[in-house]
């Protein structure tokens, strides 16, 4: 009985170490994905996207990067997009930089595992994108395509609706009027808010499975399981099995970035680590949603055309970052070295929580509450950026 507990408590302290690790990351990157979100609007962004064009491919990946990372409220946003007369293959390349092009989910990467594996996220991002809209082109026939509508245009539910309502929204005034003006931090702390409810459950899960593997697993078991021993075979090993874990995880968005720590500590190649991070939109509670927006047919495309644009550019960013001499030669990061103490971390944490004390406080004096609320129920959150200071 021992024994257990202590090893119960070793995986729990293990994930709060992690979590005091990247905190102050996490408060940075939601700010900043917060302001984007309001110096950016969506509204009227299926016009944007007619076609699978290089130009609208474009606009849909920078605006999906200037978005949420929430896996469940990018995918709801492409569904509005395609219901509302946008290309399906746009759509998708925003759904996909919604999730894994986003500023947060880059900050964490640099904060918990170092630069490397942040630039490989957004180089290997618009290298699956192409990859995927050249799958599309070949492989997706019109009748799927016009299934896929139908099927859309029966408006069912899957998760998150009323975010992706509120990221639709039209936007009012000038970027820098949004940004100095006292109505635009009220929007920045409503949507500052609204991200730490969609992400919450994902980041403590991630936490909690990361720190059970990294304090209970060997480091054995992990060296069999991606073949370390063969380092051509690792290679290709990597970017394979890294979005099957993925899926077994059930965890996305930014909640896959201490799971990827321990894995790369663990000996997942740094393709691996690539794909494994992109695997986010394969996991089964993605995949039953885009069985009820899109029908079973389109789902099972997804599932596989997906799949095989993550490996294809996990192994590209495996190889370009191998002959640049990117790839860390130490594997480092920070998991099972994670602590508490008074260092530059702490420091940054306490100005961490006293400026998102101070947006949550914004939050509740502004009408928040009552918009989070509208969003849950699928209600009109018009009213949520109308409020003053």
């Amino acid at each position: 009985m021992t024994t257990f507990l202590d090893a119960v408590g070793s995986a729990l302290f293990l994930a709060a170490a992690m979590g005091w690790e990247v905190l102050w990351g996490l408060v940075l990157g939601f700010l900043l994905s917060a302001a984007v979100d309001v110096l950016v609007s969506k509204a009227e962004l299926q016009k944007l996207l007619p076609d699978d064009s290089p130009r609208s491919i474009t606009r849909a990946s920078l605006v999906g990067a200037a978005s949420s990372s929430c896996s469940y409220a990018a995918v709801a946003i492409a569904r509005s997009i395609f219901r509302k007369g946008g290309d399906f293959t746009a759509a998708m390349a925003f759904q996909f930089a919604s999730t894994n092009l986003v500023i947060e989910l880059g900050v964490l990467l640099v904060v918990l595992m170092g630069w490397s594996f942040g630039a490989a996220e957004f180089i290997g991002g618009p290298i699956m994108i192409a990859l995927l809209v050249l799958m599309f082109r070949g492989l997706l026939r019109p009748t799927m395509v016009d299934a896929a509508r139908r099927q859309a245009e029966k408006g069912l539910r899957g998760s998150m609706e009323g975010h992706a309502g509120m990221a639709t929204m039209a936007r009012e005034g000038t970027w820098r009027e949004r940004l100095t003006s006292a109505e635009g931090w009220t929007a920045i702390s409503h949507y500052f808010v609204m991200n730490w409810s969609m992400l919450w459950k994902d980041i403590g899960v991630g936490l909690l499975v990361s720190g059970t593997l990294g304090a209970l697993v060997p480091d054995g078991f992990w060296h069999a399981a991606f073949l370390t021993d063969d380092p051509l075979l690792s290679t290709l090993w990597g970017p394979i099995v890294g979005p099957l874990i993925a899926i077994a995880s059930f965890t996305c968005s930014i909640g896959n970035v201490p799971l990827a720590a321990v894995l790369w500590n663990g000996g997942i190649s740094f393709g691996g680590v690539v794909a494994f991070i992109f695997g986010d939109l394969i996991i089964l509670p993605i995949l039953n949603i885009y069985r009820k927006y899109y029908g079973l047919r389109m789902s099972v495309f997804l599932a596989v055309t997906f799949y095989i644009a993550m490996v294809l550019s996990a192994i590209a960013v495996e190889l370009l970052f191998g002959g640049l001499g990117w790839i860390p030669a130490e594997r480092n990061a920070d998991v099972g070295t994670a602590a508490f103490s008074l260092n530059y971390t702490t420091v940054l944490n306490v100005l961490a929580l006293l400026l998102a004390g101070w947006l949550y406080l914004r939050y509740r004096r502004t009408g928040g509450p009552e918009m989070m609320r509208a969003m849950e129920e699928g209600g009109d959150h018009h009213h949520a950026h109308e409020h003053g200071p």
